[in-house]
Parts: C-alpha cells; structure tokens; sequence
C-alpha cells in the first residue's frame, strides 16, 4: 500500500513540475503602453482565437506601410464588448488605436477599431 502511495505521489510531483509554465499569463512587456498611435489598413485576417485575438493589417504609403500584427483580448472579453467573429473581415478598412511595439517593427496591442460604418469598438477597457 505505501509502495502505491508514493507512486501517485511521483506521478502528482511530476505532473505539478512540467505544468508550471502553463499557468504563466501572457505579458504586455513588448508593447509601449505609455503610447498610442493611429494607423489605418486593410484587414489581411482576424483570428478569432483563445488566449487572445490577432489581426493582421495591410497599412499602404509612406513610412509606415507593411503589415502590421495586432494583438487583441481574448474572444471572451471581446464579446462582453461588442465584438463578433465576424467584427473584422479581410478587407475591411479599419482604423486602429494601438500601444505600439517597443522594438518599433510594425505591430502592437490594439486599443480599438473604427469600423467602415463609423461604429467604435474597444478592445481594451475604456472609461467615458
């Protein structure tokens, strides 16, 4: 019976061990939450995907065209904010606020989407 107990005792151990890195959460380190910048492009794909979503932007002319990775929250906080699988569709022009970078490659956390039709929707929380 001991022999047994501490057997389920070294599976438990183990499996504590491995999954350790799984509880971490995702950081916001990489992006520059002091600032926001407004850019505006196509939508190349909206992934709606857990833990959060990602869009893929087209921005054209001057410096600050090329295709820009935009992390959003996670399809569960978007939906308590009025978002849908279907908010964003390729092709869309869309203009965005977004915490930028810090390496300052093309991409950053979005703040929230101005829609074709003028609607405004928060990715993050928002006080009026």
């Amino acid at each position: 019976m001991s022999s047994q107990i501490t057997k389920v005792l070294a599976a438990l151990a183990a499996v504590a061990a491995t999954s350790t890195p799984a509880l971490a959460h995702h950081s916001t380190a990489v992006f520059d939450m002091t600032k926001t910048v407004e850019i505006t492009g196509t939508v190349k794909d909206f992934q709606w995907t857990n833990p959060h979503t990602w869009t893929d932007v087209t921005v054209e002319g001057g410096d600050a065209a090329g295709v820009y990775g935009l992390e959003g929250m996670s399809p569960n906080y978007l939906v308590r904010n009025g978002w849908t699988k279907h908010t964003l569709k390729p092709g869309d022009k869309i203009t965005f606020q977004v915490h930028p970078l810090k390496d300052g490659r093309k991409g950053g956390f979005m703040v929230s989407a101005t829609l074709p039709d003028g609607t405004l929707l928060y990715n993050l929380p928002h006080r009026e």
